[in-house]
């Protein structure tokens, strides 16, 4: 009778029925910024954030011989973080030569998203001062989530095909999340 009950135990994890095997496996890929739980991508990496500002960090995997693409969490409480024009411009302004730059607003579960995306050469570095190493070749998909608590700032970096192969991956977890 046990094993009976353990075989028709189920979870709903983000309106999906799932086997209690498979949700627990869910919540292993789910982490916390602010209110909200994002969940892993499939074939992601969670990572040891590089930084005591990131709240949490991640790596997208690049096809075809491509590296992979770094994604990071940031999340500084009510009020703090600068507005998101503020953060848009600052994004694009780590990037020479850009070109298809895009800010296009989004409204999810009551929450509105501002997503970012640039192409160009990547001046890797410290955001606020300290020497920078220019990547050709490079693209951003950010995501500007702004919580009751405060926005929650992510962004993704990396050579241009993982970047965008990445794409509904981001936007999925992004987007999960606030369901």
């Amino acid at each position: 009778m046990k094993k009976l009950y353990s075989m028709l135990v189920a979870t709903i994890v983000g309106g999906v029925l799932m086997s209690s095997a498979d949700a627990v496996r869910a919540a292993e890929g789910t982490f916390k910024v602010s209110e909200f739980t994002f969940a892993t991508p499939e074939g992601w990496k969670k990572e040891q954030p590089k930084s005591s500002m990131r709240k949490a960090q991640l790596s997208a995997p690049g096809k075809d011989g491509a590296k992979d693409a770094e994604v990071t969490f940031f999340y500084f409480g009510p009020s703090s973080g600068g507005g998101v024009q503020a953060n848009v411009s600052r994004w694009f302004g780590q990037f020479k030569d850009r070109k298809n730059e895009k800010a296009e607003e989004k409204t999810v579960g009551g929450v509105k998203v501002t997503y970012v995306t640039t192409d160009g050469t990547f001046m890797s570095g410290p955001p606020f001062g300290g020497p920078k190493t220019p990547v050709p070749n490079s693209s951003l998909l950010g995501a500007i989530v702004e919580g009751k608590n405060g926005s929650v700032f992510v962004k993704m970096t990396g050579p241009s095909a993982t970047v965008k192969g990445s794409d509904a991956g981001f936007r999925g977890m992004i987007e999960g999340a606030l369901k």
